[in-house]
């Protein structure tokens, strides 16, 4: 009996520490990304392994696209599909699922030629990870991410962005200690919405809270800036 305490005792230690470790990488992945650090995004993404891989991989794609690399950004986002897919033919959890259909709509993004083929593929990672982690707040991030991007043509729709933001924004209020990305950006995506409704004041609101929520957050600092510029 005690050697069965000592093993169980042994097991969850070692889970606590593989997602403290988890939650540490992920934290310097965002760190390197909110600076845009191609260099160091690179290096994690080569130091890392599965998820961890594929994310540090999915960030180095956002920042190499915004400072205008598209084949380093192309590179890191089929790296960043390769390792997911795989990840989930071994088996498929609701974190997997979200980031992956990110990356499938990153590369609608890259290329809209490929709306056909990745549409559906984003569609159906969502269903699969709505099914097992309907609370998710990184499963709702995405989904309010892809309903903002979705044309009203076939189904889209700012109101249901701005509502599926704030649905995550709230779950992003739950305790969390090892996957926890996201809370920043859905601040900064409702903001997106709420501008393309009309509502600039609501996103100024939103991308200060998303500032607040992650003070060196990037993107949300340039949002500000560049509407502070456009209205000189």
């Amino acid at each position: 009996m005690k050697t069965i305490l000592l093993l169980g005792s042994l097991s969850g230690m070692l889970a606590l520490c593989s997602q403290m470790v988890m939650a540490t990488d992920i934290e310097q992945i965002d760190v390197a990304a909110n600076r845009m650090n191609l260099e160091q995004l690179q290096t994690l993404s080569q130091q890392s392994q599965d998820y961890v891989q594929a994310y540090a991989n999915y960030r180095l794609a956002i920042s190499a696209n915004v400072l205008g690399q598209p084949v380093l950004a192309s590179t890191a986002l089929n790296s960043a599909q390769s390792g997911l897919e795989a990840l989930n033919q071994v088996s498929s959890n609701a974190e997997n699922l979200a980031l992956l259909a990110s990356v499938y709509g990153m590369q609608i993004g890259f290329n809209p030629m490929k709306a056909s083929v990745y549409g559906a593929k984003v569609g159906l990672a969502l269903s699969q990870a709505q099914t097992l982690e309907p609370d998710n707040p990184r499963v709702v991030l995405t989904e309010a991410i892809s309903t903002f991007n979705t044309p009203a043509a076939y189904g889209g729709s700012m109101e249901n962005a701005i509502s599926l933001s704030s649905k995550a924004i709230d779950l992003f209020a739950n305790p969390c200690d090892n996957i926890c990305w996201g809370h920043a950006e859905a601040y900064t995506w409702r903001g997106l919405a709420k501008q393309s409704s009309g509502d600039r004041q609501g996103a100024i609101d939103d991308w200060h809270e998303a500032v607040n929520v992650q003070p060196d957050y990037g993107w949300a600092h340039f949002l500000l800036k560049q509407d502070k510029n456009a209205s000189q």
